[in-house]
C-alpha cells in the first residue's frame, strides 16, 4: 500500500505542502486541470524552484490579479460543488473547508455560515487546498502519517486584529494533535495548513515502516529569522509490515504497599488503554516487606495513557521509564475449525515454517460450552493448524 509521512520540522502551510506534492513528482499540468474546472478566475499560479540552506525545494505562489473578495462557507461549498472535480477530490476540499469554518465559528462565537473566508478563503487557500487534494489522490496515497507539530509565539494580524500565535483558529484544529513549541515569534502552522493536514492525516507520530520510492519539499513564503529552512518535507513510499526491530517503552514501578485483589482491573484498564504486554512480579523489597514488580511495555504514544492508569489505580508515586528494540516476527490472525466450533488462533511465521497458536479465551468458551477438557480443543486446534 502506498503511503506517505509529512515531515512538519518546520511546520505546515498550504502552499508548502502544494509545493511537496509536485516537487515529489506530482504533475504540475494535472493541478492546472484541476483549478480549470472550477469557476475560479484573476489569478497566475506560479511554480519555481529554490534553494534553502542547500536543499532544492517547490515553491508554489498564487499571483493576484484583482482585489481579493470576502468569501463565506456556502459560498466555497456552492463553487466547488458546481466544478466537474472527481468526486473524492470535492468531497475532500468541502471537508477541509468546513473544518476551516467551525474552527473560526468556535473561536469567534458566531454561526458557521456567518464565518467570512478573507484570509484562509482567499483564491490561494483555494488553490492550495483544491491542487493539494488533487495531489494526494494523483499520487496514489492511501494513508498519510503526520509528525508531531511545532508550534510558534508571537501575533499575528488579520481582520479581527492581533492574535496570539499559535493562531486560535490552529489550536481548535489541532486539538488532539501531538504539538510542541517552538521558540521563534512567526506563524509556523497556517489555519489552512492544520484544517489540510488534520482531514488527510490517518496519524500523528514517527515515520512509519516503509520502503522509501520518493521524497519532495515544499518552500514557505515567510523566511525564518533563525536562518532554519522553512521547508516541508514529504516522504512517499509502499508500506512494510513491522518484521524487524521495533522501539517500545518499558514503564516499571515498585508496589509494597498494594492489594494484588485490584490485579485484574488493573490488567484490564492498561490493556485497554494500549499496552502491548503487562507483567507483575512478586519481589522482596526493603525491610523485607513482599511487594511487586509492575512492567508494562507500550508504544511509545500509548505512555501518558497508561501512566495516568497506573497512577490511578495503584499505589504508585513514581515510575521509570527506558526504551528497547524488540524483535516481532510476522503474524496473522487464522480461524481453525474444531469438532465444537470454529476458533481464532495466531498463524506465526518462523524461519522453520508456520506456527498455529490457538487464543486461549476461545479455546476456554467452547470447553465451556461443550463441558470438555481444556486441553482437548488445544490439541484440535493444533492438529488442524498442521495440516
Amino acid at each position: 500500500m502506498r503511503i506517505a509521512y509529512l515531515d512538519c520540522f518546520s511546520g505546515i502551510s498550504g502552499d508548502m505542502l502544494l509545493g511537496a506534492f509536485i516537487d515529489a513528482g506530482a504533475p504540475e499540468k494535472n493541478i492546472h486541470a484541476a483549478l480549470d474546472r472550477l469557476d475560479l478566475s484573476g489569478f497566475r499560479l506560479d511554480v519555481s524552484r529554490t534553494n534553502e540552506s542547500g536543499l532544492q525545494a517547490a515553491r508554489v505562489q498564487v499571483r493576484l490579479q484583482h482585489q481579493e473578495q470576502h468569501r463565506h462557507f456556502p459560498d466555497l461549498e456552492k463553487m466547488i460543488l458546481a466544478g466537474s472535480l472527481p468526486e473524492r477530490v470535492r468531497n475532500t476540499s468541502i471537508n477541509i473547508f468546513r473544518r476551516l469554518a467551525e474552527a473560526e465559528a468556535a473561536v469567534h462565537g458566531c454561526k458557521v455560515e456567518e464565518v467570512h473566508f478573507h484570509e484562509v478563503g482567499a483564491v490561494d487557500a483555494v488553490v492550495d487546498i483544491v491542487g493539494s487534494v488533487s495531489c494526494f489522490y494523483e499520487l496514489g496515497i492511501k494513508k498519510l502519517f503526520c509528525s508531531p507539530l511545532p508550534v510558534s509565539r508571537g501575533w499575528v494580524h488579520c481582520d479581527h486584529g492581533d492574535l496570539p500565535l499559535p493562531a486560535p483558529a490552529v489550536c481548535h484544529l489541532l486539538q488532539g494533535v501531538p504539538v510542541y513549541g517552538e521558540n521563534i515569534d512567526q506563524e509556523l502552522v497556517t489555519p489552512t495548513g492544520a484544517a489540510i493536514v488534520r482531514e488527510l492525516a490517518d496519524h500523528f507520530g514517527p515515520l512509519p515502516a516503509m520502503r522509501l520510492l520518493q521524497s519532495g519539499y515544499g518552500a514557505g513564503s515567510m523566511k525564518r529569522r533563525d536562518n532554519r529552512p522553512n521547508l516541508l518535507r514529504l516522504l512517499i513510499g509502499d508500506e512494510l509490515t513491522p518484521e524487524e526491530a521495533q522501539r517500545i517503552t518499558v514503564i516499571e514501578t515498585s508496589l509494597d504497599d498494594w492489594s494484588p485483589e485490584a490485579w485484574p482491573h488493573v490488567l484490564e484498564k492498561l490493556l485497554a488503554g494500549g499496552a502491548l504486554d503487562v507483567i507483575l512480579t512478586p519481589v522482596h523489597m526493603k525491610k523485607g516487606r513482599p511487594g511487586f514488580t509492575l512492567k508494562v511495555i507500550c508504544d511509545p504514544a500509548h505512555v501518558s495513557l497508561l501512566r495516568k492508569v497506573i497512577f490511578s489505580e495503584t499505589s504508585a508515586i513514581g515510575l521509570r521509564y527506558h526504551s528497547e528494540e524488540r524483535m516481532t516476527l510476522p503474524r496473522e490472525i487464522v480461524t481453525v475449525a474444531t469438532p465444537w466450533g470454529p476458533v481464532k488462533a495466531k498463524k506465526i511465521e518462523t524461519d522453520s515454517g508456520y506456527v498455529v497458536t490457538p487464543e486461549y479465551e476461545e479455546c476456554r468458551r467452547l470447553a465451556k460450552e461443550n463441558n470438555i477438557p481444556l486441553r482437548s480443543v488445544y490439541q484440535a486446534v493444533n492438529s488442524r493448524g498442521k495440516a
